[in-house]
């Protein structure tokens, strides 16, 4: 299932992409919770043993407004 989590800056969209492939190369299971920076309540929670891909890119590098899986940033 892909999840996409935004930041406004490149380096918190960089930081949080860190913190997740450091998860996942730890090759220890553990429940990684990531949140909206706009709306806190919003959260999700995954296993970082079942991650398999993680990646960022530039928002306003996407056309038409589809959400690609990964960690944006508002560029």
């Amino acid at each position: 299932m892909p999840i996409a989590v935004q930041r406004k800056e490149q380096a918190d969209a960089e930081a949080l992409y860190q913190q997740v492939k450091q998860a996942m190369e730890s090759g220890h299971p553990r429940l990684l919770e990531l949140s909206c920076e706009k709306e806190e309540t919003k959260r999700v929670s995954l296993l970082t043993s079942e991650v398999v891909a993680v990646q960022t890119y530039e928002k306003s590098a996407i056309g038409g407004g589809s959400k690609r899986p990964g960690f944006s940033f508002d560029g």
